[in-house]
């Protein structure tokens, strides 16, 4: 996972520092990741890899099952969770790429990320986007102190989506995937973009403070390598307001003991007699 400016991992997930000083603030992505459960679409996945690869290495596994029971375990377990770092890595770089471009800077000489790059340089051509001027800002740092969280947005770009043309200022996330379709996307984006458009403010390249730009528009921007698709999120109030229970349940969780003291029964000879009480 990419680590944003002023991020850093903690053993409760990752916070951000503030320039201002002041307390950490906790990651939206963290608060997603403690208080939304992913169990539903990320369990069936990891069990429908690992059949998959049960079923394409049955000869192997067969031979290995009876001498080499412990370390198949140890890989078949494996699998989803090397699947997943694939996949994380793959968005990172994917993620960095995109950066680049929006920034008219050099982008890494990676095969496995130019389809995707490719995608992106579609959509924007598309849209009619001039970097120089529809641009408003990438991977800027988004803070809500009263609230005590903060998330980097990855793109704000002006898109000609108003009546009649007119240029709104969109917030979008960059999505990348090697196996999901281009329209696909899950409801608890809609709070990772609900949470960073209500901010109050953005943090400058030179670490000073200014206003969180109105965002009219806020979308998923799902890259793949033969196709790319903007998918609208109603990131409203009603979304920041569920993002908020979101972020009180992260911060009981983190800050709850991870064990309490087990009760001991009395001893013997003072236990009350049941017919004498």
């Amino acid at each position: 996972m990419t680590s944003p400016k002023h991020a850093r991992d903690t053993a409760r997930g990752r916070y951000y520092t503030d320039p201002a000083g002041g307390p950490d603030l906790v990651s939206v992505t963290n608060v997603i990741d403690t208080a939304v459960n992913k169990s539903f679409a990320l369990v069936p996945w990891g069990v429908k890899l690992t059949v998959e690869y049960v079923f394409d290495n049955w000869a192997t596994i067969a031979h290995r099952m009876l001498a080499e029971r412990v370390a198949l375990t140890k890989q078949l377990k494996a699998i989803h969770r090397d699947a997943k770092e694939r996949a994380a890595n793959l968005g990172d770089r994917v993620h960095a790429a995109a950066e680049a471009r929006v920034l008219g800077a050099p982008i890494p000489d990676d095969p496995e990320i130019l389809p995707y790059v490719a995608q992106l340089d579609a959509w924007l051509a598309s849209w009619g986007v001039d970097l120089a001027e529809h641009i408003e800002a990438t991977e800027i740092t988004c803070l809500h102190r009263r609230l005590g969280y903060a998330g980097t947005a990855d793109l704000l770009i002006w898109l000609p989506t108003g009546p009649g043309g007119r240029l709104e200022l969109w917030l979008i996330d960059y999505k990348s995937s090697a196996t999901r379709p281009a329209k696909s996307v899950y409801p608890e984006n809609t709070l990772q973009l609900a949470a960073l458009r209500h901010c109050e403010t953005v943090l400058l390249p030179d670490d000073t403070d200014a206003p969180m730009p109105r965002i009219e528009r806020t979308g998923v921007l799902n890259l793949r390598a033969r196709s790319h698709a903007l998918v609208p999120m109603p990131a409203g109030r009603e979304a920041h307001r569920a993002f908020r229970g979101a972020l009180e349940t992260t911060r009981w969780l983190h800050a709850a003991p991870s064990s309490y003291p087990a009760l001991a029964a009395p001893a013997a000879e003072v236990r009350p007699n049941r017919k004498a009480a």
